[in-house]
């Protein structure tokens, strides 16, 4: 899990909403996007910052604090446990978000004797970076005795990184951000009036009309559906394509499938998945997929809002041999991912609802995803670069949770314009064969 000694916990806190609402003494029940992912792991994403020259670190402590209980009054599912409730006669099973006395978020507060160009001048992510989040290898399931949500500010000798891990049955990457933006949007106020945000969160869940709002689920004890996966040993690095580069992927794409449909995230995927293949050296008859993370709210009809807090995604795959993939042209690749996107739709979406309700799948990482893919996580549209009003960060970064063989997360570059970074997890000797690969390092410039 990583060489973590150079981090070293200072204290902790539970953090609670600053106020109390009517609608947080309610349960907050799960759908079947919640409740598929009891078994994988929270989401960690964090940002790295400079000291700011005029405010000690103690200062922006309390400050954080303080402004993540205010956070909290908008996002308080994220102050809850998770509670199963059983019967007998006749059997169920019911996970649900419980908020009532609310026992609340934790926050870390801890210190390294690192710098800040120890982490954007590495190479590779260093190992230590997984030390910045709690809660690594835990799974969405430990939510019943596990905050849902933990904030580790590490204080490094020039800098701080602000490391959230957020329980995945709460919510989905969008979710997330929503909510660190809000956090951030209420810290760099400094004062004023909490209750208005730009966002206000939709935290009841949406159901189709036919199911919930609480959902049985056919188990008797969660050791029938609960996988703790352990990661085979991989490399993680950061590439970053320029808007350059990655308005020039697209341009190749549409122009060798003649048309002007495929997207810059379907270019930039295609090409990732093209030059990972290569550097597997995969039999040409073996089955290789893309998939891409989706997300469902403007699928459904009608849509539903940007600011809903939960889980609202699926995936979606392009799949086809080793052997075509690297025998056709990007476009062509680029095809099958732009395909497999348009057909996702609301009768998509409602289908795999109806069907999930009828025989639930919990995702486990051994099981649904194989080691000759890849999955596209995160999103370079998220807005991931929060200032908490000290200054921009200066990068991005990911912990220990949900990485695998093949998993690909992107992000929007640090200087935005359409640029992206990329983290890559992949054993030593592909990532080897990867950075030997001309026609991929050419297309990206230095690592942020």
């Amino acid at each position: 899990m990583g060489q973590g000694s150079e981090v070293r916990r200072v204290s902790s806190w539970a953090v609670k909403p600053h106020c109390v609402t009517e609608e947080s003494q309610k349960p907050c029940y799960l759908t079947p996007w919640d409740l598929a992912m009891l078994s994988v792991n929270y989401i960690q994403k964090g940002l790295l910052f400079t000291k700011p020259p005029d405010v000690d670190m103690q200062t922006i402590i309390e400050h954080l604090k303080d402004s993540l209980s205010r956070a909290l009054t908008h996002f308080f599912p994220l102050s809850g446990r998770l509670v199963t409730k059983k019967g007998a006669d006749p059997p169920s099973y019911h996970v649900v978000i419980d908020c009532t006395d609310a026992p609340g978020a934790e926050f870390i507060h801890a210190v390294a004797d690192l710098t800040v160009a120890d982490i954007t001048s590495a190479a590779d992510v260093p190992p230590f970076v997984e030390s910045f989040f709690a809660f690594n290898g835990v799974v969405n399931h430990d939510g019943h005795t596990l905050p849902l949500l933990a904030v580790q500010v590490t204080e490094l000798l020039d800098g701080y990184f602000v490391g959230c891990s957020i329980n995945h049955s709460v919510a989905d990457g969008t979710s997330f951000w929503h909510f660190f933006n809000t956090w951030s949007e209420i810290s760099a106020r400094k004062e004023g009036n909490d209750e208005c945000i730009s966002r206000p969160p939709i935290t009841k869940r949406w159901f189709m009309d036919n199911q919930g709002p609480s959902i049985n689920l056919p188990f008797s004890h969660h050791d029938e559906f609960i996988e703790r996966y352990t990661p085979p040993l991989l490399r993680e690095r950061m590439f970053h394509f320029s808007a350059k580069s990655i308005a020039q992927l697209k341009a190749r794409a549409n122009s060798e499938q003649n048309t002007n449909k495929i997207s810059s995230f379907q270019a930039l995927s295609a090409f990732v998945w093209k030059s990972i293949t290569q550097a597997r050296l995969l039999p040409a008859d073996q089955n290789t997929s893309c998939r891409l993370a989706i997300d469902n709210r403007s699928r459904l009809h009608p849509p539903l809002c940007k600011n809903y807090f939960g889980n609202c995604i699926q995936t979606v795959k392009g799949t086809t041999t080793a052997g075509e993939l690297l025998a056709n042209n990007l476009g062509w690749s680029a095809w099958l991912l732009n395909q497999a996107i348009s057909a996702h739709d609301n009768n998509k979406v409602c289908v795999f609802l109806e069907e999930w309700v009828n025989a639930p799948l919990i995702y486990q990482f051994g099981r649904f995803f194989d080691v000759d893919s890849l999955m596209m996580g995160s999103s370079p549209k998220f807005d991931m670069y929060n200032n908490f009003g000290w200054g921009k960060p200066v990068a991005a970064r990911s912990g220990y949770g949900a990485k695998f063989d093949g998993k690909v997360s992107s992000y929007p570059g640090c200087e935005g314009g359409g640029s992206v970074d990329v983290e890559v997890c992949l054993p030593p000797k592909s990532m080897d064969a990867l950075l030997s690969n001309e026609e991929f390092m050419d297309a990206v410039s230095v690592p942020q």
